[in-house]
């Protein structure tokens, strides 16, 4: 019986997700060296992609199942090595962006309080994440998202 994790401000256990190859070892058709891996990475940071894109392009255009079985440690880590390190972690901008987006939507349709209440759970996530990585030091102690659910109301 498998156990599944359950979702934040929602009544369901999350199953759909891309699944991640199965072995932990570097299958035999792959045929890119760490150090060709590492140049395209940094190539693809600096033009602007996030982790999980680059990740993504990996899988699709190169090839590449894992990089972390090549290179032995994962791209956000390869990253930091090289100096080339976002203000935000990938999570945490990713909500900012969500909110933001339904701030913008929320400023031509005042009245729609379902996405009031999804700017307020998102909201409640951001504060959450906030916590946690001022808690392990990946974001500035004095980094605060500010937020505007009392001018909607």
């Amino acid at each position: 019986m498998a156990l599944w994790m359950a979702r934040i401000h929602a009544h369901t256990h999350g199953r759909s997700h891309s699944t991640r190859p199965s072995s932990h070892n570097l299958p035999s058709w792959v045929s890119n060296n760490p150090s060709d891996l590492s140049s395209i990475i940094i190539q693809f940071s600096k033009d602007g992609l996030s982790p999980s894109e680059i990740g993504t392009k990996l899988r699709d255009v190169h090839g590449v199942p894992l990089a972390k079985q090549i290179l032995g440690k994962s791209i956000t880590h390869l990253l930091t090595d090289n100096n080339i390190v976002t203000e935000l972690p990938e999570d945490l901008s990713q909500l900012v962006k969500k909110a933001l987006g339904l701030q913008k939507h929320l400023r031509a349709h005042n009245t729609d309080r379902r996405n009031i209440r999804s700017l307020e759970l998102i909201e409640a996530k951001i504060h959450r994440l906030s916590k946690y990585y001022k808690r392990i030091g990946k974001l500035q102690k004095k980094w605060k998202y500010a937020a505007i659910i009392a001018q909607l109301e």
